[in-house]
């Protein structure tokens, strides 16, 4: 794939790799009969749908094409064979407002001009019944113009989706931009969680770090839960004032997007006008098939299947509550001080638990698998204290975040430090959350 002379579906000059994540990859290429450059995001169906991500994927695709606006990523088309799904896109050519925003504090006008093209695009996607629920500078991406479109609608949700009760219950997004309301798993209305990770994104441009900043993860949601942050004394008082009404923790007070866009600050040098390219989605003949399910198929259901290889599911402050000194900030304490190890990952739990059992394979030791999310591995020698074993468990934070504890249970402890720091985990570093993504995202926004 790195051979740029590859042309996909006699229609694609691929080109070189932009980015790669799980389960995906995603390739700069230009059109062959119009030259228009585009991005193509490359998904192993394989892994998709060994992890229980397919319908993940019939909803971005759903909810991109319902998504026709000037600050939202274009999906042109999606394609498919029988081992990859293809996801072709706008080219954003300037890359993640993330990378600006890791430099350092915005300039007051230039932030003003970003937070008012992401508020926009987020009314319109709540005008069109859909809740973003993954907001972060991660996902707004620039164009050439230095314009911002939001992007990555993988964890978004339909008005469907809504309970009886009207709100939605599904604990998902990014833990420094998620809405106190979503931790607390009581239900939670879709248009104010994004709205205050708009406001957290707000802070951010303007501070340069987060408002919630804390290495033990749950003391971060202590004060996410309690809105607990301070201004920088270079916030003007109009700025400062806004930040606390979509800071507030209670989702009745929190002010609404239409109030945030008859803000004064927000108002300034704001035209409100959209315009839209020719190359807008509807504009195309996309081929919408996976696996017999076309793009509009928005029949998604919120819950999940029971399962009992399903990690246990915890809330953050319910972990709290069980141990009040339970700190993240460790994580992979040294093994040969203690005889256990706690790491997050990102990764569903199905793609943790393969990759357990992949390098306990690779290892030649036995996986036992249990309940609740616990995997039993053994050594299938004898050591000096009998056969080594060690427990691993996952806690689920959010569908997508997880805590996993491992733990010897059996054996030397000499022989299990050796086996955990030369073997065990360098080969788990490609799921530890402490050497890629939010502990690296919340470092970097915390040293500039």
């Amino acid at each position: 794939m790195e051979n740029k002379d590859f042309v996909l579906m006699k229609k694609y000059e691929m080109g070189r790799m932009l980015g790669q994540g799980t389960f995906a990859k995603v390739y700069y290429a230009k059109n062959i009969k119009t030259a228009q450059t585009v991005a193509i995001k490359m998904i192993d169906k394989e892994k998709v749908l060994k992890l229980g991500l397919m319908d993940q994927i019939k909803r971005e695709i759903s909810v991109m094409r319902l998504m026709n606006h000037p600050n939202i990523v274009d999906l042109y088309e999606v394609m498919a064979t029988k081992k990859k799904i293809y996801f072709v896109m706008e080219y954003m050519k300037g890359g993640e407002l993330f990378n600006k925003v890791a430099k350092g504090r915005l300039k007051e006008d230039v932030a003003r001009k970003y937070f008012q093209q992401l508020i926009t695009a987020v009314e319109f996607c709540h005008s069109r019944g859909v809740y973003h629920r993954d907001l972060k500078p991660e996902n707004l991406l620039l164009d050439e113009n230095g314009n911002l479109k939001i992007s990555d609608f993988g964890l978004s949700a339909l008005v469907d989706s809504k309970r009886q009760d009207g709100l939605l219950h599904t604990t998902c997004g990014t833990p420094a931009y998620v809405a106190p309301e979503v931790i607390g798993r009581k239900g939670y209305d879709g248009a104010k969680a994004d709205i205050w990770s708009c406001g957290v994104i707000f802070y951010v441009l303007l501070a340069g770090y987060l408002p919630f900043r804390d290495s033990n993860l749950m003391e971060m949601y202590r004060k996410i839960a309690k809105s607990e942050f301070k201004c920088p004394h270079w916030f003007p008082p109009e700025v400062r004032r806004l930040s606390s009404k979509i800071l507030d923790p209670n989702p009745i007070r929190r002010i609404s997007i239409e109030k945030i866009m008859e803000h004064t600050w927000f108002k300034k040098g704001f035209d409100g006008k959209q315009t839209k390219s020719s190359t807008a989605a509807e504009d195309m003949k996309p081929i919408d098939v996976i696996n017999g399910v076309t793009a509009n198929d928005n029949n998604i259901q919120e819950e999940e299947k029971k399962d009992t290889t399903k990690p246990i599911n915890m809330n953050a402050f319910d972990i709290i509550s069980l141990s009040a000194g339970f700190d993240l900030s460790g994580l992979f304490v040294d093994p040969s001080h203690k005889k256990e190890a706690q790491f997050t990952s990102w990764l569903p739990a199905t793609a943790i638990i393969s990759k357990l059992e992949e390098v306990a394979n690779f290892l030649r030791l036995k996986v036992h698998k249990k309940k609740n999310g616990i995997m039993k591995i053994e050594g299938s020698k004898e050591g000096r204290k009998g056969f080594l074993s060690i427990d691993a468990e996952i806690f689920e934070f959010t569908p997508a975040f997880h805590l996993v504890q491992m733990k010897k249970t059996n054996g030397d402890t000499l022989e299990y430090q050796k086996l955990w720091k030369e073997d065990i985990r360098p080969a788990l570093k490609d799921v530890i959350w402490g050497w890629q993504g939010e502990q690296g995202h919340l470092q970097q926004l915390n040293s500039t």
